[in-house]
């Protein structure tokens, strides 16, 4: 058994330098003899040869007095990683704990711990692990984490070695990163539904283990809030004293490969997120940027295809692969054992699998906009709220995140109510949510605020505290709205962005007037910095009307790109992006923040103007960016690979 998840070629590296330290002379010194003879050692492990290596040990012990213990301590050590436990039993029992200096008094504990565990001794392992006033060098903290997590484990206490766990995240990489988070969150599935609760409401929004306990609680089927990531910074801020080309956090990939589905039932899809991709590309050519080549790989929109397409650009060289589209292709390559290059997956796996190492995940979320949607609604006064939904997959994963966001800041959900498809009289669906009526009209548009923060709630008094939610595609919600008048029903009414088909259509959306809706800045020119919508929507079909909203998912595909390091590497920097404000969770997943916008006489707009009024982001590098390699494609333009 090893002593961990670790690769081989990462034991022997740690191995190799536990041997550096053992080699360094101690009290008694080393003849020429004994330090070639102990070098040739460290050189078998070096090369994996523990066998050898620990046989190598021993024959130092029965030759040096002075140095005998922690040659048995090393010889012990390489037969642990040859998975020879039964060898390690003998050699430790012939060791002096006390004769050992430095950290082998740590690294002999270990190994007691490890037998201890392998005889199913759990309480002496986690005496082992748990000594106060211990000093951990740093190549041994993974190893002592380890042990202590599983001697947890081992005595029943899932939420302490849950905990343990999550100290050793930062720490790993690949697929030792990806198991580590798995037995995270299936420990914590041992700990109960109701146990998780009670330990969420009692911890601080900065708790580093309410995202761990919010991600069990969702895989266990519940439906967990979802606060706005905080936003701090913007990236791409020119730094104090520098030159205006000087920006902060830009890092461009020598090469990018975009992974998407090339036909079928993508097709469209794939079209106007592939067309952002390239426009915001080329933009970012103005700010003299340098660029990296980009091939474009058909992921043929099938698990294999993406697996497949992934690989190959590999091998032609790729530093950072953005895509594949779908969620089983992205859980088909998520499920690789390693991903040799960093990932930005343009969806969400439906395996719900956590991104580990470098991966990070990008996706248009209608959870997202539920959850803003009641965050907006209780800023703006309106904390009892009616829910009207279709019956649409987006409406349901919606209308489920905003009840429990709407409940975790304190609001209440008054009724409920789906629309059945096919019927145009929801006269009886709405008498039986028994709503107010006779209330004064929507209130009037809402200024936004700084950004980052939600808007400022309304006059009180202005509409009092009921509001309702909707979440359905225009069709419906135009018969839904005339409606809800002629019964004397006018409480303001806020929808998520499915409510708006993205082009102006004046006759048709004076039904919808006084909604706010949530949606992508870029549709309404409202983040500066960017190509106009308009210009670009005259000369490309695919930024037109409802594919507006997945062309600037494209363009902020490519705008994530230079800065996707910095921004998992800096919580709360944020890219001002087309879809909404981009932020990195601790999971590596890109999380929005949207725009408001209301109808008004038969136009949407968006409430108060500008997302934010900072700098423009900007794509200019800093100082250090690299140039591409000689060779490469030049910059503003693509190949498509013949895969």
């Amino acid at each position: 058994m090893r002593f961990m998840r670790l690769s081989r070629v990462a034991a022997i590296a740690l191995l190799a330098a536990l041997v550096l330290v053992a080699c360094v002379p101690a009290n008694t010194p080393r003849s020429p003899a004994e330090l070639a003879a102990a070098q040739s050692a460290e050189a078998l492990s070096r090369q994996g040869q523990f066998d050898q290596a620990a046989q190598a040990w021993l024959a130092l012990a029965a030759q040096s007095r002075g140095h005998a213990d922690s040659y048995r301590l090393l010889a012990a050590e390489a037969w642990r990683e040859e998975g020879q436990l039964d060898k390690v039993i003998p050699v430790l029992a012939d060791i002096k704990r006390q004769r050992l200096s430095g950290d082998e008094p740590l690294r002999f504990d270990l190994l007691q711990a490890e037998l201890a565990l392998n005889r199913h001794d759990a309480a002496t392992a986690l005496r082992l692990t748990t000594q106060p006033n211990v000093t951990v060098p740093a190549p041994l903290q993974l190893r002592l984490l380890e042990w202590r997590a599983r001697a947890m484990a081992a005595s029943g206490d899932p939420w302490g070695a849950a905990r343990t766990r999550v100290q050793m995240d930062g720490q790993l990489s690949g697929y030792d990163h990806s198991q580590n988070r798995q037995q995270v969150l299936d420990l914590l599935g041992q700990v109960g539904v109701d146990s998780l609760k009670q330990r969420a409401a009692a911890m601080q929004r900065g708790d580093r283990m309410l995202p761990w306990v919010n991600e069990a609680l969702s895989r266990l089927g519940v439906a967990v809030a979802q606060p706005p990531p905080e936003l701090q910074q913007p990236v791409g801020t020119l730094l104090p004293g520098a030159n205006a080309n000087v920006r902060e956090g830009y890092k461009a990939p020598s090469q990018v490969a975009l992974l998407l589905p090339s036909d079928g039932n993508y097709a469209a899809a794939s079209t106007a997120i592939r067309e952002g991709f390239f426009a915001a590309y080329l933009d970012a050519g103005r700010n003299h940027a340098p660029r990296p080549s980009v091939r474009v790989y058909d992921s043929q929109g099938t698990a294999d295809g993406a697996v497949k397409a992934y690989q190959q650009a590999v091998s032609d060289g790729a530093r950072l692969v953005v895509g594949p589209l779908t969620r089983g292709e992205v859980a088909a390559v998520f499920s690789q054992p390693r991903l040799p290059v960093p990932l930005l997956a343009l969806n969400h796996p439906d395996d719900k699998q956590l991104p580990a190492g470098d991966a990070s995940e990008f996706g248009l979320l209608p959870e997202t906009e539920g959850a803003q949607a009641a965050d907006h609604m209780v800023e703006r006064g309106l904390r009892r709220v009616y829910a009207v939904v279709s019956t649409d997959d987006f409406a349901q994963r919606a209308a489920s995140a905003f009840k429990a966001e709407l409940a975790a800041r304190g609001g209440e959900l008054a009724g409920m109510v789906t629309l059945p498809p096919g019927v145009t009289s929801y006269a009886s669906l709405i008498a039986g949510l028994k709503l107010p009526v006779g209330t004064n009209a929507a209130a009037a548009p809402v200024q936004p605020a700084a950004a980052g923060t939600t808007a400022a709630p309304a006059a009180s008094g202005a509409v009092g505290d009921t509001g309702i939610f909707i979440s359905m595609r225009p069709e419906q919600a135009r018969l839904l709205l005339p409606q809800l008048r002629i019964a004397q029903v006018n409480l303001p009414v806020i929808a998520t962005s499915h409510v708006y088909e993205g082009s102006d259509d004046v006759a048709a959306n004076r039904d919808l007037d006084g909604v706010e809706f949530c949606d992508a800045p870029w549709l309404f020119d409202a983040q500066p910095g960017l190509p106009n919508h308009d210009g670009v929507a005259a000369r490309l079909p695919a930024a037109r009307g409802g594919a507006a909203r997945l062309f600037a998912f494209g363009m902020d595909a490519w705008n994530l790109v230079p800065y996707l390091e910095w921004l998992r590497a800096h919580p709360g920097s944020y890219v001002p992006g087309a879809s909404g404000q981009l932020a990195a969770d601790q999971f590596g997943r890109v999380r929005r923040v949207l725009i408001w916008a209301q109808f008004q006489n038969g136009l949407a707009r968006p409430l108060g103007g500008s997302l934010q009024l900072d700098d423009a982001p900007s794509n200019a590098p800093p100082a250090s960016a690299e140039p591409a390699p000689a060779g490469s494609v030049p910059s503003g333009t693509f190949q498509p690979a013949a895969n």
